[in-house]
């Protein structure tokens, strides 16, 4: 195999403004398969990083990075929040994943991981499949949401922890959970957003779908009934509630002033492009659910899955995160300032609790 881990200048890297605490940044490159990846590990106070493999084909490079930085440290907080002994990475892989993913390059990809020696444990992402993570295996056996490592896709799990989540932000909204007669703007239907919006529609819900894969969005509007509406204006359809379930950063000071629904909460990580969005959503009477404390559903089951399919412990962790959310929602009212900084906070806390033991 010929490959080669790259470092990177000091003003491109180290001065990036998510670069955060991150430990670890490894470019990868297999001139063989074509493989050009990040593996960013963030933080390793609770135990290993875990985090998934996401294949995008990004316009830059740089915008690879951003993201790999930025979910890495979602990861840390996620794993923590959800109370798991995991740390924080993300690794991303530069491709089209309906063109250039191969059985080879994700192989490539896994031999990287072994590299790592541990430091980092991957799993399933967007663009990438359960057969992709078995290719991963074949070379590690840093991975996760495989055959061999207990319950498969996590993209059920987490679809339920964000319904969950989801009536748990219209209990504090709405005085109730219940979605029957809500319209629900679901913004992505890849494995976690088709979910969600099954869930939402056996749930009585009305639902306004969107995705940039027209064959997506032609199966939704089939079995749920649904309407249809472009990816770019999803946010600005009249709703009770948006979900956001694709890509990130898709909160921002472009979007927010135009949201018409009471709620945000859907399992696309990175909502927020920054803090102020946070707070311009709070200043609009918007309530958002924090992406990692949402959409944890999927990293609990890769974390506690057990050889043998028995899920009950990954369900009774998963529907908690209903209840995490009204702690949160709680916390935010009293002390007056965002769910996301609560979250944050609480993750943190965790995390100096275990930095101290």
């Amino acid at each position: 195999m010929n490959a080669l881990h790259t470092s990177i200048h000091h003003s491109t890297v180290f001065d990036h403004p998510e670069m955060s605490r991150h430990e670890d940044v490894v470019f990868v490159h297999d001139r063989t398969t074509g493989l050009r990846a990040i593996i960013a590990v963030h933080d390793t106070t609770l135990g290993p990083a875990l985090g998934g493999c996401r294949v995008w084909p990004y316009d830059h490079p740089g915008d690879a990075l951003t993201d790999a930085l930025r979910l890495s440290r979602g990861m840390t907080y996620k794993n923590a929040l959800a109370g798991l002994d995991l740390g924080g990475g993300k690794a991303v892989i530069i491709a089209d994943p309906r063109k250039d993913k191969t059985p080879a390059l994700m192989e490539a990809f896994g031999r990287h991981v072994e590299r790592l020696s541990g430091t980092y444990i991957t799993a399933e992402d967007v663009g990438v499949t359960t057969g992709d993570m078995e290719a991963v295996a074949r070379q590690t056996d840093h991975v996760r949401g495989t055959s061999a490592t207990g319950l498969g896709d996590p993209s059920p799990y987490t679809a339920l922890g964000v319904f969950e989540g989801i009536k748990a932000s219209a209990r504090h909204v709405f005085g109730s959970p219940d979605l029957d007669g809500r319209t629900v703007s679901v913004q992505g239907l890849g494995h976690v957003g088709h979910d969600v919006a099954l869930r939402l529609h056996e749930a009585g819900a009305r639902l306004i779908v969107s995705d940039i894969h027209v064959p997506a969005v032609l199966r939704a509007v089939d079995a749920f009934g649904a309407a249809a509406v472009d990816p770019a204006e999803a946010h600005m359809v009249e709703a009770d509630i948006f979900a956001p379930c694709a890509l990130g950063a898709g909160l921002n000071a472009r979007t927010i002033p135009h949201i018409r629904a009471r709620i945000v909460a859907g399992a696309a990580n990175n909502q927020l492009q920054t803090p102020a969005d946070g707070h311009a959503l709070r200043k609009r009477g918007i309530l958002y659910a924090p992406d990692y404390a949402i959409n944890a559903g999927g990293v609990i089951s890769i974390a506690l899955a057990t050889p043998g399919g028995d899920d009950t412990e990954v369900r009774q962790k998963t529907l908690s995160i209903g209840e995490t959310l009204s702690a949160i929602f709680a916390r935010s009212t009293r002390e007056e300032t965002t769910p996301e900084r609560i979250a944050d906070a609480m993750a943190e806390e965790r995390l100096a609790g275990a930095a101290r033991a």
